[in-house]
Formats: structure tokens, C-alpha cells, sequence
């Protein structure tokens, strides 16, 4: 008696009971890649730091970049000492991406009027991020001594 013969004449192959997992590492890594790929762009939008108000003031060697939003919606780029007209939102994205190329991690400062509506600081930092801006911060005044409540 020797080893078992199929009816072909050939040699009887035992069936092989355990399970393949090379297929499910591939789609594994592929679904790895794929959140790898997709991830950074799902994190869009105008990055800020809101500074608390009650916080410290913020110290820097030089004077910070500015942009300011006046009562008109009306965009000012400050640098320094230096008060500009008002720039048109191409001029703002120009200039602002200038400072960026010589200046890469610069931050800017965003100042808008309390009466200014939100849509026209939201569309500054935008171009300011358009413009390659890394870093923004609000100016902002510091509270007041905060209402006593009554009894």
C-alpha cells in the first residue's frame, strides 16, 4: 500500500484548510494609503489662534504685519509704523505674499472693527492664507472687570 492515487493516475493533494491573509494586508495598506492621501486635505480652512482676552500681551523683536478691516470693510496692510491706503484684494494677496517669500513663518495680525461685519474679516484671512500665510492672530482689547451680578 502506498500513497494514495486519484483516478487521473496522479498523486491525491491534500486540501489546504488554512485561511490566505495576503489579500486582506493589501487592501489593508491600501486603505492605510489612501487615509494617509485624504487626511491633510480634509483639514482645510482659515488656521487661527484666538488669543484669550483676558490673556497676556504677546512680545515680539519687531512689529508685527497688520492687516485691518475698517467700518467700510476696507483692507489695510500695516507694516510697522507705515499706514497704507486701502488695497484692493489682489494688492493685499501681492504684498502679503512677498513678505511670506522673505519672512516664511511671519506672523500676521488681524484687526477688525467691532462694527465690522464678520464676512469681510473672514475674506481677509483668506486672502491672507491664499497668500501663504502660515501664522494669524487677532488683535484684540482687553476686557473690562467683569459685571457684578445682582442679588
Amino acid at each position: 500500500m502506498g500513497a494514495s492515487v486519484s483516478p487521473r493516475g496522479g498523486k491525491k493533494r491534500r486540501l489546504n484548510a488554512e485561511m490566505n491573509v495576503v489579500p486582506y494586508i493589501d487592501v489593508m495598506l491600501v486603505l492605510l494609503i489612501i487615509f494617509m492621501v485624504t487626511a491633510p486635505l480634509l483639514t482645510q480652512g482659515v488656521e487661527v489662534q484666538l488669543p484669550e482676552t483676558d490673556g497676556e500681551n504677546m512680545t515680539q523683536g519687531e512689529e508685527p504685519v497688520t492687516l485691518s478691516v475698517n467700518r467700510e470693510g476696507e483692507f489695510f496692510l500695516n507694516v510697522g509704523d507705515k499706514r497704507s491706503e486701502p488695497l484692493s484684494d489682489d494688492e493685499i494677496t501681492q504684498r502679503a505674499g512677498a513678505i511670506v517669500r522673505n519672512k516664511p513663518q511671519e506672523m500676521f495680525l488681524v484687526e477688525g472693527d467691532a462694527k465690522v461685519p464678520y464676512e469681510s474679516v473672514a475674506r481677509g484671512m483668506a486672502l491672507l492664507q491664499s497668500a501663504g500665510v502660515q501664522k494669524i492672530g487677532f488683535v484684540t482689547t482687553p476686557a473690562g472687570p467683569a459685571p457684578q451680578k445682582k442679588r
